[in-house]
């Protein structure tokens, strides 16, 4: 969703509200600190004044140590602010990285099916890190330069009110003027590095798990061109992005000169005819001169602050986004006694999967379906599981409709086992305890023996506690091990997709066994091309195209 940069900073600057305090004391500090600053060169413009003879309001010696004083105060001031704000900015990117993993969960499988994992990748990692620029150096500066330029305006004003409005005009043009310049003449560079960058890492991710492929048939050139080539279109992008950024400085920095310039000559107008002492023109000019640090960060801001608006819009897409299927509370329990699938019709993209699809399973039994690719089998598995919701029809558990069932009994009820498990870079034991946090080591083992996957396990140098990952295991002990989470979870309702498909004949039928002990009190549905797998089955479904053939 293309959001506008006033939308994308004030939804990114509701999430600071829990932080007020912190970002009070980083606005107080600033503010101070930059006054500091001024009003050390102004009592420097009085010290001068004091030593040729002019009067001073104070002492030299009172003015020398007032100086020192707000150098001293400046530094401490300086500190807090930055603390204050990288406080803040980290401690969001922990809870912004927290809400996405929180919608991520929401959102999967359904929505982030379609979505592209470097992309997501990206997002993470680099969009979310970029937000630490709008926390940390964003929020504050502008309200620090808002109220630093309220109270220099009034006091150059008292000095002489139409060289306070003109001071108060020359920190407008930059605080303000220099950022709209840089939004009106913004040529897509922020949002063309975000993009690019998220098509790169996509590509990156894809070779990296495609390498076999790619040495195998020789593609590397033609993977690598295409590298190339969007690494040439992101440099591309970085290259505009830094020539807008030099113009803006440059121009920042003509401005500041020109203003200086400015201030100098009315100020010597007005001398001139009168209207003002020398002194307070020698006031007024130093302490314009050192009155630019608040405005200029602003002006600055808006040759990073694209990027950051880019990211941020990237991150509200995920925060803002409905997940399909939203998970059900509050609901009566339920025990499992028989699943009914009446005249279900599903597709994905207005491609229709199942038609019309009608089933029965009844508890203690084993069901079996077979069909050619295609033919929705496994995507019953994932409507049973509710992964996803029906279009037409509906499927009842114990004869209450499944989006009428809390999603956290849903869950424990059923053990899903997919085509492909996915095996986490940790310990196997670990890998297992996803299927029941608080299981025993007696369980787990009990698991692994059912899923004949215990004998290989103990044969490893630090057994249970051996580190694996997705690819360290060959395929058959990875479908073994996710056998295993699923002897483990034991719920009432498995479902297994093409559980036996990287098994030798043997350990096939020695799981098959397990299954069949398992099944007892429980319901239980076998997808598999196998013919040797369906023996155990005491029901056998054949689909083809979406129906029962």
């Amino acid at each position: 969703m293309k959001r506008s940069p006033m939308k994308v900073m004030f939804k990114l600057s509701k999430l600071v509200l829990p932080l007020w305090k912190y970002m009070l004391l980083s606005v107080a500090a600033g503010i101070i600190g930059h006054l500091c600053i001024t009003f050390m060169m102004i009592f420097g413009a009085y010290a001068i004044l004091h030593a040729i003879g002019y009067a001073a309001p104070l002492s030299l010696t009172v003015l020398c140590i007032c100086m020192v004083m707000f150098a001293l105060i400046r530094a401490f001031l300086r500190y807090g602010e930055q603390a204050c704000n990288h406080y803040i900015a980290f401690r969001l990117l922990a809870l912004i990285r927290d809400h996405v993993f929180r919608k991520l969960r929401r959102l999967a499988p359904a929505k982030l099916d379609a979505k592209d994992s470097g992309d997501l990748v990206s997002m993470i990692t680099s969009d979310i890190e970029l937000l630490e620029v709008f926390y940390a150096h964003t929020i504050s500066p502008v309200l620090i330069a808002l109220l630093y330029t309220v109270i220099m305006t009034v006091f150059i004003g008292r000095q002489n009110l139409l060289l306070g409005l003109l001071a108060l005009f020359i920190w407008i043009a930059i605080g303000a003027g220099i950022p709209l310049i840089s939004a009106l003449t913004d040529n897509g560079a922020g949002e063309g590095v975000r993009r690019t960058a998220a098509l790169l890492s996509s590509v990156l991710l894809d070779n990296m798990s495609g390498l076999s492929e790619i040495i195998q048939f020789g593609a590397g050139q033609k993977r690598m061109r295409v590298m190339d080539d969007m690494t040439d279109e992101l440099l591309l992008h970085q290259e505009k992005e830094k020539g807008r950024n030099g113009n803006n400085a440059a121009l920042t920095g003509v401005f500041i000169y020109i203003a200086d310039i400015l201030m100098i000559a009315a100020c010597l107008a007005l001398y001139s005819n009168g209207t003002i002492q020398f002194t307070e023109a020698l006031v007024v000019i130093i302490a314009m001169m050192f009155s630019y640090g608040p405005v200029n960060a602003l002006a600055a801001l808006g040759t990073g602050l694209q990027n950051t608006i880019a990211s941020g819009n990237r991150v509200l897409d995920i925060l803002e986004e409905e997940p399909l299927i939203k998970d059900v509370t509050g609901k009566k329990g339920i025990q499992l006694e028989n699943v009914k699938v009446e005249h279900v019709t599903f597709g994905y993209d207005e491609q229709d999967i199942l038609h019309d699809l009608s089933m029965s399973f009844d508890k203690e039994e084993i069901i079996g379906i077979v069909g050619k690719s295609g033919s929705g089998k496994s995507t019953l598995l994932k409507l049973l599981m509710r992964f996803y919701e029906v279009n037409l029809g509906k499927i009842l558990i114990s004869d209450r409709d499944i989006n009428e069932i809390n999603t956290s009994d849903l869950r424990k009820m059923e053990g899903y086992m997919k085509q492909e498990s996915y095996l986490f870079h940790d310990t196997i034991l670990n890998n297992l305890l996803i299927a029941k946090d608080d299981a025993s080591l007696e369980e787990v083992e009990e698991a692994c023996r059912k899923a004949s996957v215990h004998d290989f396990i103990m044969t490893l140098e630090k057994g249970y506690d051996t580190v694996v990952d997705d690819s360290s295991v060959s395929s058959g002990e990875k479908q073994r091990l996710a056998l295993a989470r699923i002897f483990l979870h034991g719920g009432d309702f498995i479902l297994l997709d093409e559980p036996a498909s990287n098994l030798d004949s043997l350990n096939e039928g020695m799981i098959l066994k397990s299954l069949k002990e398992e099944a007892k009190g429980k319901t239980l549905i076998l997808v598999s091309h196998r013919a040797s797998t369906m023996r155990i089955a005491d029901k056998i479904y054949e689909m083809d195209k979406g129906v029962i053939s």
